[in-house]
C-alpha cells in the first residue's frame, strides 16, 4: 500500500529563483517516512526506549526530474518495496498535480544503541508485512 503525505513548498524551501533547493527533497521524504511509520502504529521513540533500536538511512538513490517551486502543493508517496531481517527498502516519489518531480530509492537499516546492525523487532515486522510490494 502506498502512503501519501501532502505538503506545501514554503519560501524557506527555495533558492533565489524560487525553485526548491535540492537538499530539501530529502527533508520532504524524511517527513513522509516519519508519517508513514506513525500511520502503521509504530512509535519510534518507544521502540528506542523498549528495544534499544533505531532506523537509519543507509543509502539514497535520488532522481531530480523536474523542479518544484514556491507555493506548489506536493504529494510524497512512500511504498515499502522490500523488507529483510535488518533492512527496509522504500520507493518514495514527489509529485505535483500527478506530475512526478522527484524519485528516490531509500534503504533503511535497523541499528542497536551501539550502532551495530540489529534485526527488525517482530512487532514492527508484523506491521510491515502487509506493506511489501
Amino acid at each position: 500500500m502506498a502512503h501519501q503525505f501532502s505538503l506545501r513548498v514554503y519560501y524557506e524551501d527555495t533558492d533565489l529563483a524560487g525553485i526548491v533547493y535540492y537538499a530539501n527533497y530529502l527533508k520532504f521524504i524524511e517527513r513522509a517516512r516519519t508519517e508513514w511509520v506513525a500511520s502503521l502504529g509504530i512509535d519510534q521513540m518507544a521502540l528506542r526506549a523498549s528495544d534499544g533500536i533505531v532506523f537509519a538511512v543507509r543509502r539514497v538513490e535520488a532522481d531530480y526530474l523536474r523542479p518544484a517551486k514556491f507555493a506548489d502543493d506536493l504529494v510524497v508517496e512512500t511504498v515499502l518495496q522490500a523488507a529483510t531481517g535488518a533492512r527496509l527498502v522504500l520507493v518514495q516519489t514527489i509529485s505535483r498535480g500527478g506530475e512526478r518531480l522527484f524519485s528516490a530509492v531509500v534503504t533503511l537499516v535497523c541499528l542497536s544503541e551501539t550502532g551495530a546492525a540489529a534485526r527488525v523487532p517482530p512487532q514492527v515486522r508484523l506491521r510491515l508485512l502487509g506493506q511489501v510490494h
